[in-house]
């Protein structure tokens, strides 16, 4: 089976605020595209994956990410993270009826594709499926099978709220360039240890990452 991802990227000037103790305000929209970029190019290369549709409004972040070989979807109507990925999904469906669908995070600098692979070989044993974050809260990934609705619950406690709308949790182990998504300082740390796509690694050599206090 393969499978069309849906990558929501919300405006690049309003994303990653919680790098703020990491990335100046003028750091963070091209850190969040870098992030983008990143996770773009390696789901394009995994051959699981058919298409990648990327549904932001962000003009910028179209133009590149677009260049990379992804589809850009119009971020309508606005409503938040659900709202789009629903859309996207919808927009995928309209085109292409039977496609395996999956929700991808857009901040996930250090995936790879034989990993992405494995999770989605995974996925398609199940109407729905969904793997947690490294932080064992939230969602990187949110799968449904042809005939299947997305139905994302994304947000606060991601993890619970799947798992409760009978989406099956995926255990897997050595996928962890797909679960660690960038949200503060110490995920770009775990992202770096496990080794970033060129345009974050390009960027975050320019940032005096804190370390993280012990204890």
């Amino acid at each position: 089976m393969r499978w069309t991802l849906v990558i929501p990227l919300k405006p690049l000037a309003r994303a990653k605020s919680r790098l703020a103790d990491t990335a100046g305000d003028g750091l963070r929209p091209g850190l969040a595209l870098a992030f983008a970029q990143d996770t773009v190019a390696a789901a394009l290369a995994c051959a699981a994956v058919r298409d990648v549709a990327v549904v932001t409004d962000d003009a910028l972040a179209g133009r590149e990410l677009a260049a990379l070989g992804a589809r850009i979807v119009t971020d309508e109507p606005p409503g938040g993270l659900n709202v789009a990925l629903a859309h996207g999904s919808s927009a995928v469906r309209a085109r292409t009826p039977e496609s395996a669908v999956a929700a991808l995070n857009a901040d996930l600098p250090a995936l790879r594709p034989p990993e992405l692979a494995r999770v989605l070989e995974a996925a398609a044993e199940f109407p729905r499926a969904f793997l947690p974050d490294a932080a064992a809260i939230g969602t990187t990934l949110l799968a449904a099978i042809p005939g299947r609705e997305l139905l994302p619950a994304f947000g606060t406690d991601s993890r619970a709220r799947h798992r409760s709308s009978g989406a099956m949790e995926l255990r897997l182990a050595g996928v962890d360039s797909v679960r660690q998504d960038v949200d503060t300082g110490d995920d770009l740390r775990a992202a770096l240890a496990l080794g970033v796509g060129p345009r974050t690694a390009a960027l975050a050599a320019h940032l005096l990452i804190p370390e993280q206090p012990n204890g």
